[in-house]
């Protein structure tokens, strides 16, 4: 099975690029600009975009993820929100991988198997699921096997060799490698140790790794792109909206994530 994700991670090695794979949580900082948002990220250089989907309880998220998923949720973000944000992507990118990234609470209460219809016909080609392991892979993980639709998981650096094929058994898309222990954007990772643990994990699966969790500068970027197949940028990108967005300028927003997507692509 051949899913846009694949397709793109397929592209990207063929042509000895690393992949740029950034985070903006769905409504942020309202649906209107978070569209105008999506389109930018792409347009600058971001190969695969994740949207999170606003949870009031975002355990493995650092404050400044929470902050953005709070406000879209006063907002009045709603998960039928998030689908009419990717419905209104795909209908001008249709290259673009979009996955969706977040808790199961949001999606138990949408109804599964509503959420993988939804998912199928709109655009969507991979799931993150934070908080649904492995041992519960009847919940969801099941529902998207026969589909387009890659189930991605997590490993971290206490997944030990026995968990680690556990978690790789029904994993597809590719891999998301959790550089350091904790919260989202509050470390930066050891990048010796990191490389290390990413050149273990290549000794048990073929399946593209991307590196997340502490990832802020060009010179970061780089370092982690030479053992990666692609780096996960989301804290350090919401930040730059939630200042540049204080001044009311819509411009200002969409100038500055041009040219910091632009800073991480032309280093990677």
């Amino acid at each position: 099975m051949v899913t846009r994700i694949s397709k793109t991670f397929n592209e990207l090695k063929l042509e000895s690029q690393t992949g740029l794979i950034t985070y903006l949580t769905a409504g942020f900082p309202n649906q209107d600009l978070c569209l105008k948002i999506i389109n930018e990220l792409s347009k600058s250089g971001s190969d695969l975009i994740e949207i999170g989907m606003p949870f009031s309880d975002p355990m493995a998220e650092g404050p400044i993820i929470q902050n953005s998923s709070k406000l879209s949720l006063d907002n009045g973000h709603t998960m039928e929100l998030t689908f009419e944000l990717i419905n209104k992507f795909r209908k001008n990118n249709t290259k673009t991988p979009i996955i969706l990234m977040g808790y199961y609470n949001p999606i138990y209460q949408y109804g599964n198997e509503n959420f993988i219809s939804r998912c199928l016909n709109g655009g969507v080609d991979g799931l993150i699921v934070v908080d649904l392991p492995p041992e519960h892979d009847s919940e969801l993980c099941d529902l998207t096997t026969e589909i387009d639709l890659d189930f991605i998981r997590l490993a971290t650096p206490t997944t030990d060799k026995k968990r680690l094929n556990t978690v790789l058994n029904k994993s597809s898309g590719f891999l998301y490698y959790v550089s350091v222990m904790g919260i989202t954007g509050t470390k930066e990772p050891d990048l010796e140790l990191l490389k290390k643990q990413v050149i273990n994990l290549r000794k048990e699966t073929d399946i593209p790794i991307g590196v997340g969790f502490g990832i802020k500068r060009p010179d970061q970027a780089k370092k982690i792109s030479e053992f990666s197949d692609a780096i996960v940028v989301g804290s350090s990108l919401i930040e730059k909206i939630i200042i540049n967005y204080k001044n009311n300028n819509e411009d200002d927003v969409l100038l500055e994530i041009s040219e910091y997507i632009k800073s991480l692509k032309a280093v990677i």
